[in-house]
């Protein structure tokens, strides 16, 4: 597996999609499953092709699922900022589904950092949309 953020669909109704999300920085792997709207991933394709132009120190978050263990599944943020000559500044972090663990329910989570740039934003957000239409089941971001 090479360095970046892969989503999976691995399950989808007229409602929801889950993506089996991979996040990998070279050296640790984490991996979480979330649930979405089909209306929020298309406003995610509309962000980051809003977001790819903005080369000069801007910023994007992305949120898929939710923190804490009032919601099913896991949860995935990344922060995207262009900082230097293009290059994208991803801090990532994510968390496990909830579960029994003796007397408590705990979850994993994980913060990974990783470097990509404006060409492989691009191929995601094109992969992304094909997610979206039906086209094909998986998207990936690899980092430079």
């Amino acid at each position: 597996m090479n360095p970046g953020i892969s989503l999976s669909k691995i399950w989808f109704d007229d409602d929801m999609v889950k993506l089996k999300i991979d996040s990998f920085d070279g050296n640790s792997l984490f991996s979480t499953n979330v649930y979405v709207g089909h209306e929020q991933l298309n406003s995610l394709v509309a962000g980051l092709s809003i977001f790819k132009d903005h080369v000069h120190g801007g910023i994007y978050d992305i949120e898929l699922g939710s923190f804490g263990p009032e919601y099913a599944s896991g949860a995935f943020r990344a922060r995207l900022h262009f900082q230097e000559r293009g290059q994208l500044y991803i801090t990532l972090a994510a968390q496990s589904e909830f579960e029994e663990f003796g007397r408590k329910n705990v979850a994993s989570e994980a913060t990974l950092y990783l470097r990509s740039e404006p060409a492989l934003l691009d191929n995601f957000i094109g992969e992304l949309k094909a997610l979206t239409a039906g086209k094909r089941d998986d998207a990936n971001l690899e980092a430079a």
